[in-house]
């Protein structure tokens, strides 16, 4: 396929996104010409160091005066304080200065982290995102949110920082777990719940082919998910409003993530899921969507092979109370009220933070289903190939 440029315009700060196939091969036409004599870190994961070899080969071929790769251990774990003082410190005792040139290379845990430490090093230092999972490729990448987690919930310690380009090369997806590539699908299908109804639409018919990573059907899929992202970064960088509406069904979800512990028990993506679902189902009852979007929306995730319900997540452990004194601390609490993206139908998205706690912890309660019933597991069991 050809390679396709998208370009984020926030004035000085502007930065392409290139998406194609065999672009780690041809890395050279792709990052800074004067890479020659800089000192570069290529910040990892143990699943994707191949990636991460070539990235380095590449600038060392460029001249890079020194080329030093930090391999980290994957997982939401990672995104930590311990990590990132790991990393800066390394960096510190290896000749990072203000010219230097950092490398993202994995997924949406090694761009966080790799960005939040990037914007905090000397107070900036230029990176580039090499995205190597579905998730990353058409989310987490682009845009400049950085950060790492905490006890006390996901991503509340970080900033907005912007790479200088991001590189997504999809023939990357070709060694991603079929676990991790399904819940990169999430945030795909994320664009359009939110915005896009059309390619909902498109998803629904095509969404399987996505997941088997048919190359015109991925590439699509990266591609348009990209293009929105960029228009929305473009007009509300430091999501003041518009850029808000991408975090459909993610109050839900990091309150989940929390709760799961940053183990590999529920992956981002997997909680957005559930998420999203949750906020079509609180909207229904608020009387903004229909019940028919809600079943709408969970059957198509569930025919991808997501899960839907927080009951279906054998070995959560938590409670209504235990989620909302989490989602209590989410980044967008406004005056102490809750803030949630909420539909009218599907493609039509908006922020209310008018939003009755009952009705809210009704859908909670629902969501976590009963033992006794036997709703516990049943998305671990049905779809145990996928872990």
């Amino acid at each position: 396929m050809n390679t396709k440029i998208l370009t984020i315009d926030l004035d000085t700060r502007a930065y392409d996104i290139f998406i194609g196939t065999g672009l780690l091969s041809r890395l050279q036409d792709f990052i800074p010409d004067d890479v020659k004599k800089r000192s570069v870190f290529v910040i990892t994961d143990e699943n994707v160091t191949q990636y991460a070899q070539t990235v380095s080969e590449a600038a060392t071929n460029l001249g890079a005066s020194k080329v030093e790769v930090i391999v980290m251990p994957p997982g939401e774990g990672t995104k930590s304080f311990s990590s990132m003082q790991k990393i800066s410190e390394f960096m510190l005792s290896n000749g990072l200065n203000r010219n230097s040139l950092i490398f993202a290379v994995g997924g949406g845990v090694i761009g966080d982290l790799a960005g939040f430490c990037a914007s905090i090093a000397m107070r900036g230092v230029e990176f580039i995102q090499v995205p190597t999972t579905l998730l990353a490729q058409v989310d987490s990448s682009v845009g400049g949110k950085t950060g790492i987690n905490t006890a006390q919930g996901k991503n509340l310690i970080g900033s907005f920082y912007q790479p200088s380009a991001v590189i997504a090369d999809i023939e990357t997806l070709k060694t991603l777990p079929k676990r991790e590539l399904l819940a990169g699908y999430a945030e795909v299908a994320k664009y359009g719940l939110i915005q896009d109804e059309e390619f909902f639409k498109w998803l629904e018919q095509n969404g399987a082919r996505v997941c088997s990573l048919e190359q015109d059907a991925v590439a699509y899929a990266v591609e348009k998910s990209c293009r929105a992202k960029a228009l929305t970064v473009e007009a509300d960088e430091k999501e003041h409003g518009r850029r808000a509406l991408l975090n459909l069904g993610h109050t839900f979800g990091h309150a989940l993530e929390a709760a799961a512990g940053y183990n590999g028990l529920l992956l981002h993506g997997e909680a957005v899921a559930i998420g999203m679902v949750m906020a079509f189902e609180l909207s229904s009852r608020m009387g903004l969507c229909s019940n028919d979007d809600v079943e709408r929306v969970e059957k198509h995730l569930q025919d991808i092979g997501l899960p839907t319900r927080a009951a279906y997540i054998d070995g959560l452990s938590t409670t209504v109370d235990d989620l909302i004194e989490v989602m209590r601390r989410d980044k967008k609490v406004v005056s102490g009220n809750m803030v949630f993206v909420l539909v009218n139908r599907v493609g039509e998205a908006f922020l209310s933070a008018d939003v009755p706690e009952d009705l809210v912890r009704a859908v909670l309660k629902d969501s976590l289903g009963d033992e006794e019933k036997g709703t516990k597991g049943k998305w671990k069991s049905k779809f145990s190939s996928h872990s």
